[in-house]
């Protein structure tokens, strides 16, 4: 049985006329009839009355008819769905985070993507940066966000934004009350540095800042991420440098103060990670989402 014969006895049932459904279908009455003929003959039942002003369905053809729209429903919407795969409207992308990399940005992205896209389902895993390059290259996951990558030779990296760094510093901490600081004259501070893991990462970053300055920070503690630094700063064990994202981390005690010593080249980028031959119509799609809304933050 083929669709075209489906769609010719429909035509047939709800013309009620051989003769108009051959219009309707743009195509002659006799090859109509034929088809007609053979369907009933696959089928071994009678699915026409045949009268002098036309057909009238039996009821076996009755419920062939329900049948067959059905059936053409189905069809039609798997060819639907193939062509939103194909086009990258259907599917599914795994995105890989980090840490900080959750706040500001990246939530955006998201968010704006699954509100253009909203029949892609979108998966988020935290992963570590030699993780998600791992998972990149497994296919595991379709792009990943991270911090401070170097250049690997199958794998594309397109900075998002550059954030300009802060210090968290507690409350009670007489810092607390300057509108901005200097990072240069706060050398006799005890530094909470962060994260131990994804090395090179923004650890070096903020060592190789104080070294630009000029001093070599008194390091109180090493953590594991921004959010058990920030907690520690809350606790009174010293001050942290931030990327402006984690400035959305609300504790009670700790503020976020800008530094206005520090150069251009102090900005820590905020990076899309994708494998360069990965042509994925969905991806294309998501990285169209990225780049508005990163056009006006990589400066």
């Amino acid at each position: 049985m083929k669709l075209h014969q489906l769609n010719y006895f429909i035509a047939v049932a709800e013309e009620g006329h051989v003769g108009r459904a051959a219009s309707r279908l743009n195509i002659s009455q006799p090859p109509l009839t034929r088809q007609i003929q053979q369907l009933e003959q696959e089928l071994g039942v009678t699915l026409f009355e045949r009268h002098a002003s036309g057909m009238a369905l039996t009821e076996p053809g009755k419920l062939f008819l329900e049948e067959a729209r059905h059936a053409r429903s189905v069809l039609e919407l798997a060819i639907d769905r193939v062509k939103r795969a194909g086009r990258g409207e259907l599917g599914r992308l795994d995105v890989g985070i980090f840490g900080s990399g959750i706040l500001g940005t990246i939530p955006k992205i998201i968010h704006q993507f699954r509100n253009r896209y909203p029949g892609i389902d979108v998966s988020i895993h935290s992963m570590t940066k030699d993780a998600q390059i791992h998972a990149l290259r497994n296919r595991t996951l379709s792009v990943a966000f991270n911090r401070l990558l170097e250049p690997l030779p199958d794998i594309t990296i397109e900075c998002v934004e550059r954030e300009p760094i802060f210090l968290a510093v507690n409350s009670d901490n007489p810092l607390a009350q300057a509108p901005s600081l200097e990072l240069g004259k706060l050398t006799k501070e005890s530094y909470i540095l962060f994260p131990t893991v994804g090395r090179p990462g923004f650890i070096e970053k903020a060592r190789g800042i104080c070294h630009d300055l000029g001093f070599v920070p008194r390091v109180a503690q090493e953590v594991g991420d921004v959010m058990t630094g920030v907690a520690l700063v809350a606790a009174g064990f010293g001050v942290a440098m931030v990327p402006k994202s984690a400035t959305a981390i609300d504790i009670e005690h700790v503020v976020y103060k800008p530094l206005v010593d520090l150069p251009d080249s102090a900005k820590v980028d905020l990076s899309c990670v994708y494998m360069t031959d990965d042509t994925s119509p969905i991806l294309a799609r998501f990285l169209e989402t990225v780049r508005d809304l990163a056009s006006d933050k990589v400066l």
